[in-house]
């Protein structure tokens, strides 16, 4: 049985005895709740945060000799970087046909910034069969397996907010097609909220205000949760880390695999050039020889707005949250029961009971939330890869309700994506006046992985009416079926 007085003795220890300050008012299964989070709570690391990162702000200082990282351009410049891309691609399909590598995808969020009810992944996201984020990648890594003969597992990290509804939702859709044993769930880690004294909140009188620890606590989560064994079991090696909010990204990249393999990186990255200096995406950066990752608003307007001889942004190498990690890698950075990245500090208007129990609900902001960030492992790694990637073919992002970044946009580069490839597997695109595609296209990894099984399946003499809507599915060519396989 819990002793309660040892607890509230633990936290007047550290301050934090108000947390019990309603306890004599619960259920029994109100306490129980309260104090399993209580439990949970690592006090010590806490009292060092708080004097870090809530009493104080960190600061953010540069050193001077900051570079721009060497970087794998998209497309090659000579023989000898075509030659190395030839040569990643056929050793990133031989780790994948042996079985060395698994999806990672980070699908804790909501999408309520888009006005969806929901997990983000379960949101509708293609132009014309209308499938959920979670069927774009889950047709990828299926398609991807069965050309190379084997199953490729897939590790998807939830919230706590979302994780019953989200397993419900594989359930329900007989997990796309994959096999239900090789999609493992995890639920990511949580941070308690502070206000800018140190105290943590509560959110209720039986919980505490708690919010998720970031992506960077995906790595800790794998070990917690037992992925990591389980990648070992399965003899993973390479783990193919992506954000559930992008249905243009290559979930399996052997390109991308390759290299990583090739040049013996524990941790790579896929980059876009910037679209503008001050564009909200971080900057990868080479710091003392090691790759670094410094967020748009800690780099100076005037690093940001540096060129090269030829016109180029000095800083144009853009992280989009696609990473490939070596599972020892991993192992390494959580062996010690704790993964040491640095927490980063937001301030946020959190709810909260009051001392007199009453519920507030704050216009500004009134707490800080801690997080860590995935890209912060990348300094520890011993060797990295930046791999540079065309942003029309692989980064369109669903964060916004409405304009750049939004299900609109990646809609509309979901269909301009689909009309280059059929053009370049001969197949005449209506086009308006401007030139925009005038039909709604959508290929599933399922018909064509690339431009090479188009061209084998399609025949470059369709015709496509304006106006009309296209799916090249599993099953074939339909018209738009929602929920086509």
């Amino acid at each position: 049985m819990t002793d309660v007085n040892a607890i509230r003795q633990e936290l007047s220890s550290h301050g934090q005895e108000h947390l019990l300050g309603f306890y004599d008012e619960l259920t029994p299964q109100q306490r129980q709740t309260l104090l399993q989070q209580i439990e949970s709570l690592d006090l010590d690391q806490l009292d060092e945060l708080i004097e870090t990162h809530v009493l104080n702000k960190p600061e953010v200082r540069l050193p001077e000799d900051i570079e721009p990282p060497p970087m794998v351009p998209a497309l090659p410049k000579d023989d000898q970087s075509q030659r190395e891309k030839d040569q990643a691609r056929e050793r990133g399909e031989q780790l994948i046909a042996a079985g060395k590598v698994a999806a990672f995808v980070v699908a804790g969020g909501q999408g309520t910034r888009l006005g969806y009810d929901g997990p983000k992944g379960c949101l509708e996201a293609t132009p014309v069969a209308h499938k959920p984020l979670f069927q774009v990648f889950a047709e990828q890594i299926l398609a991807a397996g069965r050309r190379a003969g084997v199953r490729i597992p897939w590790y998807i990290m939830t919230s706590p907010a979302n994780d019953v509804v989200t397993r419900a939702f594989f359930r329900q859709h007989k997990y796309f097609g994959l096999e239900p044993e090789d999609v493992f769930f995890l639920v990511q880690g949580q941070m308690p909220s502070f206000d800018f004294d140190g105290k943590i909140l509560l959110a209720e009188k039986d919980r505490l205000a708690l919010s998720p620890n970031g992506h960077g606590g995906s790595l800790q989560a794998m070990r917690d949760s037992g992925a990591l064994d389980d990648m070992a079991k399965r003899g993973i090696e390479y783990i193919s880390y992506f954000q559930v909010d992008n249905p243009l990204v290559h979930c399996i990249d052997p390109v991308f695999i390759g290299l990583h393999e090739m040049r013996s990186a524990e941790m790579s990255a896929k980059a876009v050039s910037k679209r503008d200096p001050l564009e909200k995406l971080g900057n990868f950066c080479l710091i003392d020889g090691r790759v670094h990752v410094i967020e748009y608003s800690d780099l100076s307007e005037e690093m940001a707005r540096q060129t090269t001889d030829d016109g180029r942004l000095r800083f144009r190498a853009g992280s989009i949250a696609i990473h490939l990690f070596s599972r020892s890698f991993v192992e390494r950075l959580t062996e010690g029961g704790r993964c040491e990245l640095p927490c980063h500090r937001a301030e946020k208007a959190v709810a909260y009971m009051d001392a007199e129990g009453n519920k507030v609900e704050p216009a500004e902001p009134n707490a800080v939330k801690l997080e860590m960030f995935v890209f912060d492992a990348m300094p520890l790694a011993k060797e990295a890869v930046i791999l540079e990637t065309l942003r029309d073919k692989e980064f369109s992002p669903v964060k916004n309700a409405s304009g750049e970044d939004s299900l609109t946009t990646a809609l509309h580069d979901q269909v301009r994506r689909a009309a280059e490839l059929l053009e370049a597997a001969g197949v005449s695109v209506p086009r308006d006046a401007d030139g925009k595609v005038a039909a709604a296209l959508e290929i599933s990894p399922l018909y064509a992985e690339n431009i090479e099984d188009l061209k084998q399946k399609i025949d470059p003499n369709l015709e496509i009416p304006p106006g009309d809507s296209l799916y090249l599915g599993s099953r074939g060519q339909t018209g738009g079926l929602k929920g086509a396989g």
